[in-house]
C-alpha cells in the first residue's frame, strides 16, 4: 500500500518540509490507479490539477501530424508532472501515459494553489523543481537540435550515470524503442549506434545493461 507521507518525504518536490505540512498536503492528494498502456491525460485537456509518481512510470510525449512519437520525459517514483499548467491557467501541452502498472497522487489545482499562498517554503520548493526541469528540457532541445545521434545517446548514457550514481555501467529504464523515441531517432539507428560504439570499445551492452568502457570518451561527445 502507498504511504503517502513517505512518498512525499523523499520526493524531489516536497523533501525537506515540515512533518505537518507533509501532513496537509498528504491530505490533499488522492491516490489513482492505472494500468500499463492506459492514459493519464492528453494534450488540449483541462489541467484541473498535477500529479506525482507514486509506484511505477509515467511517460510525457507529443505526437506529430504524420504519427510519430516524440518522447519528452520518462518519470518515476517520487517526481511530479503536469505542474506547469496548473499554475499558468492553460491545458497540458502534451500527453501521458503510463508505461507500467502505476499509482499517481493527484493534487487538485485550486486547493494546492490556496496552500501555497499561505505557506512560502512549498512555493519555493516549487520553484526550485521547475528551473530544474527548464534546465533539463533546454539541454535535451539543445541536443536534439545540434548534436548528431551518437552525441543524443552518450549524453543520455552520461545523464544515466548521475541519476544512477555510477560511472562504470548503467541501466536502462526504458525499452529501446521508447530510447529512440526520446533521443529522436528511429529504433534501426539506435541499433547500429550501439553496436558501433561497442566496436570502438566504448561500451559493452548486455540487454539492459550499458557498461561504460570509456567514460571520459563519451563525456567529450
Amino acid at each position: 500500500m502507498l504511504n503517502k507521507k513517505q512518498l512525499l518525504a523523499e520526493s524531489i518536490l516536497f523533501k525537506g518540509l515540515s512533518p505537518s505540512l507533509l501532513d496537509q498536503i498528504a491530505e490533499l492528494a488522492s491516490a489513482k490507479k492505472f494500468h500499463q498502456g492506459e492514459s493519464i491525460f492528453f494534450e488540449g485537456d483541462k489541467a484541473t490539477g498535477f500529479y506525482m509518481v507514486g509506484q511505477g512510470r509515467v511517460k510525457i510525449y507529443k505526437m506529430s501530424l504524420d504519427g510519430k512519437e516524440q518522447i519528452l520525459h520518462i518519470f518515476g517514483p517520487g517526481e511530479p508532472f503536469g505542474e506547469v499548467p496548473v499554475f499558468h491557467g492553460t491545458p497540458f501541452p502534451a500527453n501521458a501515459i503510463s508505461i507500467e502498472p502505476s499509482t499517481m497522487l493527484f493534487f487538485p489545482r485550486q486547493g494546492f494553489i490556496d496552500l501555497i499562498n499561505s505557506t512560502p517554503s512549498l512555493a519555493l520548493s516549487m520553484l526550485a523543481v521547475l528551473s530544474m526541469r527548464l534546465r533539463r528540457f533546454a539541454a535535451q532541445i539543445e541536443s536534439l537540435s545540434l548534436k548528431e545521434v551518437p552525441a543524443r545517446l552518450a549524453a543520455h548514457l552520461i545523464y544515466l550515470t548521475e541519476e544512477q550514481k555510477n560511472t562504470t555501467q548503467v541501466t536502462l529504464d526504458i525499452p529501446k524503442g521508447q530510447l529512440a523515441s526520446l533521443l529522436g531517432t528511429s529504433p534501426e539507428t539506435l541499433s547500429r549506434i550501439f553496436s558501433k560504439m561497442t566496436k570502438e570499445g566504448l561500451i559493452r551492452v548486455k540487454g539492459k545493461r550499458i557498461e561504460l568502457l570509456q567514460y571520459d570518451t563519451l563525456l567529450e561527445k
